[in-house]
């Protein structure tokens, strides 16, 4: 009797102290959660800021530790890469971004009066030798198609116009978050070490090898969208703003502008040849012959010049399918304004390969597992 009344006495005690061993992960558990909330919640306002100015220091991470091999120390080479970051980046920002989305708005309401009336034939062209009256009728087909299309594509103009007046004023509101931008990446260019490592502890503990390789997969993702999808973006914008505004074709920085939105979309890298197109019949309607075969040329050259760039700067990281780029860009923009062009393709890249990797992983892991017994 005492035997049992001893037992049952052990087992409510044990009973109680598997209780209160509840109780207290229970509340461990809460307080950790909403320490975990709180965080997320004062880091809240500065995600954009966090995710573009990560990605940034991942892109030029290459080039940070080449001049930390070349004997640079780390604080100097943090400056070095910020001063380069505010002459590419914030300087033309300042200058170009304010008065943008107005150059936009006269742009349009230029294109649109020029394009009201039908451009008259421009004198040179029928003293050309043999081939003037085919470029007179040539010239004369083309108005009446472009009559046509415009009245074609006259009732998508405003939603285009408000989508690229819309991109112009996110990119002048985002001139606060790319300072922020910067802040994160110095800082990640200063320490970065140190927070890699404990990345990389941490990522070993949670998920063994296979999660640690994960950190080096999503930074090949970021330098693959920064230089293969961006980078060529960027380089087309700014060729064809360069021949643009040596040919004297007003708005050049807002085409060029509008050309850096088409390539980065991918979907609408073809439709550069309407903005180069559209300046070559402007000066040809200004009896501007040579120019206007200059801008056919370079055009032509500025539209094909990703297919010599784009693979070589994609070696650098990884390649990921278009219709990704795509939805990063489109869904990037929606969620998180004009830096979103940029951050929403580099989270779709980190995912897709983080994917790859693990399909790879769980693909190779069986074979390993039937070797080992046999060894």
């Amino acid at each position: 009797m005492a035997d049992e009344r001893h037992r049952s006495t052990g087992q409510g005690t044990g009973d109680n102290a598997a209780r209160v061993a509840l109780i207290e992960r229970s509340i461990l558990v809460m307080l950790v959660l909403g320490l975990f909330i709180g965080v997320l919640a004062v880091v809240r306002p500065f995600t954009i800021a966090i995710l573009f100015g990560a990605a940034l220091a991942t892109a030029a991470w290459p080039i940070r530790q080449a001049l930390i091999r070349q004997g640079l120390g780390r604080g100097a080479t943090a400056a070095l890469l910020l001063l380069l970051s505010l002459v590419l980046v914030v300087l033309p920002m300042i200058a170009f971004a304010p008065h943008l989305a107005d150059q936009m708005v006269r742009g349009t309401q230029r294109v649109q009066s020029y394009f009201a009336a039908t451009p008259e034939q421009p004198a040179w062209i029928k003293g050309v030798p043999l081939l003037g009256r085919r470029l007179g009728t040539a010239w004369d087909r083309v108005v009446e198609v472009k009559g046509n299309l415009r009245a074609l594509l006259e009732p998508y103009t405003a939603n285009l116009e408000q989508l690229m007046i819309g991109a112009a004023r996110a990119l002048a509101d985002s001139l606060v978050q790319v300072i922020l931008s910067l802040v994160v990446a110095t800082m990640f260019w200063t320490n970065g070490d140190g927070l890699v490592s404990v990345l990389d502890d941490a990522l070993r503990r949670l998920g063994g090898p296979i999660a640690e390789r994960a950190l080096d997969v999503a930074a090949g993702a970021i330098r693959g969208v920064a230089y293969g999808v961006i980078g060529t973006a960027a380089i087309q914008a700014l060729l064809l703003t360069f021949g643009l505004a040596a040919a004297g074709v007003p708005g050049a920085a807002m085409l060029g502008f509008v050309a850096f939105l088409l390539a980065l979309s991918q979907i609408g890298s073809p439709l550069l040849v309407l903005i180069w197109g559209a300046a070559a019949w402007w000066l040809f309607a200004q009896d501007n012959q040579v120019w206007g075969v200059f801008i056919i040329v370079w055009g032509l050259f500025v539209s094909t010049v990703d297919n010599f760039i784009k693979p070589w700067l994609i070696g650098f990281g990884v390649e990921m399918p278009i219709s990704l780029t795509i939805l990063g860009v489109f869904g990037g923009f929606l969620a998180f304004g004009f830096l979103g062009l940029f951050i929403g393709p580099t989270l779709i890249a980190i995912m897709f390969t983080l994917l790859q990797s693990w399909r790879t992983a769980v693909l190779d892991q069986p074979a390993a597992e039937v070797i080992k017994p046999a060894a």
